[in-house]
């Protein structure tokens, strides 16, 4: 999530470990803030990333990342699953 202008940009991702993480939400402004707002509610961890969020705000929802974001968001999940215990 990045704050652009005042306005929050939020990008959430899931990976089921088939293929490549997928785009399954994104917004700015207040559908963003409500998607940090689930997730938050929900105990999905965030993390902000302003560059990585504006590159993955052009993916379609749906759509796996593209290949030049895989390092990228690869570090992302390695921090999530450190955050919760899942990976030492």
């Amino acid at each position: 999530m990045i704050s652009e202008t005042g306005k929050t940009l939020a990008v959430a991702l899931h990976y089921d470990r088939t293929g490549a993480p997928r785009v399954v939400a994104k917004g700015r402004g207040t559908v963003g803030e409500k998607i940090v707002e689930i997730a938050r509610e929900h105990g999905v961890a965030i993390e902000e990333n302003e560059v990585l969020a504006g590159a993955l705000s052009n993916v379609e929802l749906g759509d796996e990342i593209p290949a030049e974001l895989y390092k990228a968001v690869a570090e992302v999940l390695i921090f999530v699953m450190r955050l919760t215990g899942r990976l030492r």
